[in-house]
This record gives structure tokens, sequence and C-alpha cells, in this order.
């Protein structure tokens, strides 16, 4: 994977041939590009943005991933040709707003989690936006959460769906595989009847209250079992299931609001 093959993309579909505007005031020269946040935030990709606009000849500098700041900050800088300035500004600007709004999402969703179970994991699912997935997992990392599956190659999670086109689950936990097993139970019944053959059991859309009778008994069943929990979990009821899972699962900080930036360019 090369991410700077995906800006590539962006720019192309964002100007295919000409920028009509800076043809037509026969802008030319040097310049500088800011772009600024108007809110506080934990930057996210500034390392891979800047790559590939040093690509282009322009010279930068970041914030990198990780960091928080502040209202009023530059996240990312560029100086050089005005004519590609203005042919980076949008995507730039658009391409920060959606990582850096991930990366504080997630940030968020950690502190609240770990307020009540400093050990849980708030990690995110794999769906992620077409074309996007590098980045929003990267963003996910630099909020300080982790990822619960890269993609279906990395990882072994049996669904409800898998569950009713096999014949049984006999026999899964002698095999020798270098993956946890994971499987996803639809019931509590059946949370229980795969407690001992699993490594993982993810709880999805159970509430705290099932959760409070059924963990517990889990536990008993096989005390190595971890749980994780996952369906419509958000910054207003994460605490409610941190105090009872290993693991977080949610798509949350994927959805976030795009942080509001904006970006100035001037002669220089």
């Amino acid at each position: 994977m090369n991410p700077l093959r995906l800006f590539e993309l962006y720019l192309d579909e964002d100007c295919p041939y000409f920028d009509e505007t800076t043809e037509l005031l026969g802008i030319e020269g040097k310049g500088e590009l800011r772009i600024i946040s108007r809110e506080p935030g934990v930057s996210a990709c500034t390392e891979e943005l800047s790559a590939f606009l040093s690509s282009l000849g322009l010279e930068t500098g970041f914030i990198p991933s990780g960091r928080t700041f502040d209202a009023g900050s530059a996240i990312l800088s560029a100086r050089g040709d005005l004519r590609t300035l203005f042919r980076v500004w949008r995507v730039s600007q658009t391409f920060l707003s959606l990582t850096c709004a991930i990366a504080t999402e997630t940030r968020k969703l950690v502190n609240l989690a770990r307020k009540v179970n400093p050990n849980v994991i708030i990690a995110t699912t794999r769906k992620t936006h077409p074309g996007m997935r590098y980045f929003e997992l990267k963003a996910v990392k630099a909020g300080g959460g982790g990822i619960h599956r890269n993609s279906l190659s990395d990882s072994v999670l049996i669904t409800g769906n898998h569950l009713r086109v096999v014949e049984g689950l006999e026999g899964l936990g002698d095999l020798k595989i270098l993956r946890k097993i994971e499987l996803e139970p639809g019931t509590s019944e059946e949370a229980m009847k795969y407690a001992k053959t699993a490594d993982l059991l993810l709880l999805d859309h159970f509430s705290p209250e099932e959760l409070e009778d059924l963990v517990p008994r889990l536990r008993e069943l096989n005390p190595s079992l971890e749980i994780a929990v996952a369906g419509n979990i958000n910054a207003d009821n994460i605490a409610d299931y941190a105090r009872l899972a290993d693991v977080i699962v949610t798509s949350a900080p994927y959805y976030a609001r795009p942080l509001d930036l904006t970006t100035g360019i001037e002669r220089l």
C-alpha cells in the first residue's frame, strides 16, 4: 500500500485538467498555504499529506499525528508555486478535516472509557469509507485506539451468518491455528454455548443490563475468555459498557463530524 497514490487519485478527481480560476487570473509566483483549525483536536495523517505535497515541489511543515492542537493552530503549512498551492488547497483541507476528526473522536472515546476501566481497548471496525481505509485506521491509532479487524485476511470472526451455513463447530477449539477464534453469538444462550470454544466473544447489541448478568457467567465458564461489546456504542453510553468488557468495538469515529478547518493562501 502506497498512500501517496491515493492522494494522486484525490487530486485527479478535483483537478483533472486545469484550474480555470488561477488560469483566468494569471496567478504566478511563490506563496504559502496554511491549514488552520477553528477548534481543538488531534492531528492525524499529516505525514502522508506532507510527503505528497513535497513530491509536488512544496516545502511543508505540520503537527505530527497523535499531537493535540488548540483552536487557531496551523495543522499543516506548505510553501512554493502558487498555482500548485491552489490546486492542492481543497483536497488537503478536506482530507485533514476528516482524519483529524477521527483521531479527535477516538481520543474522546478512549478517555471516557478509561475513566471507568483503565485497561479497556477501544477498537474500530473495518467499516471504513472506500479508498480511505489506510488513513482512517491510522487516524484511529493517532487517537489512542486500536483496530478490531484490518481486513478479512487478518483475523477469524465467526458471525451468525457463518453459523447458519455450517453444520457445527465441534472440534473447532482443538484446531491448531495462529489466530484467535472470535465468535459473535446472537443470543445469551449461544454465548454460553460457545464460551469454551472461542478465545473472544463479540457481544453485539446486548444492553448493559443484559451484560451485567451474562458476562460473569461467561467468565466463570472460561476464565481466559475475552469479552468484546459492540452495537450503537458512542460517547453517551461508552462508560456503561467499558466496565463490563475487555474490548469495545465501534465504528463511531469514522462518522465523526469533520473538524472545522480553514485555509489561508498568501503571496511570498
